[in-house]
């Protein structure tokens, strides 16, 4: 990028184009001066900016790929912030260069002064190493914070991989595993010499770690999370390990002090108690997962046990007005009887197959209407009637238990309703039953769902009613 010639850059104005065609750089710096002049009035116009030095060189870095561009766009401001958004959102507003469509997006707005106070912390820091190094230490914190470098600058490579390590793995007669080279340089700081990183947990296990477990006695030492149980799980079923400790929950062997690396060594447990103990757990675990499948299979309705055994609006309707004489009574029962055995599965029913049912209901006498089968289709009706009328609404009705409605309410609300209501009898919306709905409106004690379709709907209840509308 060329040399920007303002006194002063604080921000940097970072933008990405696209455009579908192939442009030079003078269109698109054209088309930036072209249709921001005028946008935001004489104070700040691009050109008389960059005349009085408010703004550098607009430099474009393009590529082109087929039949499209592509690239950045960089404006340097000497201009306050609110100033230099103001320009930034006017670059983002070009939409063309020259007959191409344009889409300009600002990626970020740099402050070029913090890249500046991060080089003269860097060259504070080195001057104060400088100083430190001409001059005698004359404190604890000085002379701790040379001990530490000393100490850090020890970790050395074992074995064939090169894994960093301490310089007394040699010498000991026992061995620390950790993770990595962080893990190895606290230990280092506080005087544990004897460790080795075994390289995180993913892959297969050194050679050099496995021949230091058979020669010597190992502890491994983890970080306190779920990393730190995968890593005990893939070197034990690997490597001879004698002893397992962990970090305190949540936190990590690089971040640990001096004292909770001790308590932690010292609370170390051995390989097998470790390995008991976790099969103990997944042995628990699966005995219970099996009671729990199987009283799920145990309990599960029997298919003959969800049919639900009602006549159909159209029957009733011929039974009643067949029985119209004086021999109603000794009719009714006998019909009733007769058809327990021969009802059809009603887990989930077609509407369009209930409304042709429903045909002729209203012709019934009022007295007959007593039945309560017949009193359940004039319900079914109605719940039919209202799901055509709610087509295309997103909304459901709630209806209590003798068919009054209760509420009507948007779809996103509805089974915040269904939770919350009291004496709901029948849900009819327009959507889409879930097997999420099915659930909590069975345990609210719904009888019956209205809605378009089932989709994925495995569980069902025998006390309850699916309706859909489609076929």
């Amino acid at each position: 990028m060329a040399k920007s010639y303002i006194d002063i850059v604080k921000y940097m104005v970072e933008a990405r184009f696209e455009i579908s065609g192939s442009v030079e750089k003078p269109d698109i710096i054209g088309a930036i001066f072209g249709q921001t002049e005028g946008l935001l009035g004489g104070d700040l116009d691009l050109r008389e900016l960059q005349k009085n030095g408010k703004i550098g060189r607009i430099e474009i870095d393009s590529s082109t790929s087929g039949n499209k561009t592509f690239g950045k766009v960089f404006l340097p401001s000497s201009l306050p912030r609110v100033e230099t958004c103001i320009l930034a959102a006017a670059i983002e507003s070009v939409d063309r260069v020259g007959p191409f469509e344009t889409n300009m997006k600002i990626m970020k707005i740099e402050d070029t002064r913090s890249e500046k106070r991060k080089k003269i912390i860097t060259r504070a820091k080195e001057l104060v190493k400088n100083l430190l190094t001409t001059e005698i230490p004359d404190s604890r914190e000085i002379s701790d914070l040379v001990e530490a470098d000393v100490k850090s600058s020890t970790v050395g490579t074992y074995g064939a991989e090169a894994l960093p390590a301490g310089p007394d793995i040699d010498k000991e007669e026992n061995v620390i595993l950790v993770e990595g080279r962080a893990d190895v340089i606290n230990l280092l700081r506080n005087d544990i010499a004897n460790c080795i990183a075994v390289g995180g947990a993913a892959g297969t296990i050194p050679h050099t770690i496995i021949n230091l477990c058979s020669a010597k006695e190992a502890t491994l030492f983890v970080d306190g999370d779920r990393g730190g149980d995968m890593i005990i799980k893939n070197i034990t079923s690997m490597a001879d390990v004698d002893f397992i400790a962990k970090a305190p929950d949540g936190k990590e062997v690089e971040e640990l002090t001096r004292k909770e690396i001790i308590k932690s060594l010292r609370a170390r447990v051995p390989t097998e108690q470790i390995l008991a103990m976790n099969k103990q757990r997944q042995d628990k675990y699966e005995a219970s997962h099996s009671r729990h499948m199987q009283q799920r299979f145990t309990h599960r309705p029997q298919q003959d046990e969800q049919v639900k055994e009602v006549l159909s609006p159209s029957q009733i309707t011929s039974n009643l007005q067949k029985g119209r004489g004086n021999d109603i009574e000794a009719e009714q029962p006998q019909q009733f009887q007769e058809t327990a055995n021969s009802r059809p599965n009603l887990g989930i029913k077609d509407i369009n197959d209930m409304r042709d049912e429903n045909e002729g209901i209203d012709a019934i006498p009022s007295i007959e209407m007593q039945s309560g089968e017949a009193r359940q289709a004039i319900e079914n009706k109605k719940y039919t009637e209202s799901l055509s009328e709610l087509h295309n609404t997103l909304r459901g009705r709630l209806y209590s238990h003798d068919g009054s409605l209760l509420e009507e309410v948007p779809i996103r609300e509805l089974i915040q309703r269904v939770q919350s209501a009291q004496g709901v009898s029948a849900v009819v919306f327009d959507g889409i039953i879930t097997q999420r709905l099915v659930d909590i409106a069975h345990a609210k004690g719904v009888k019956e769902l209205y809605g378009i379709k089932a989709s994925q709907v495995t569980r069902k209840y025998p006390e309850m009613e699916i309706h859909t509308s489609e076929k």
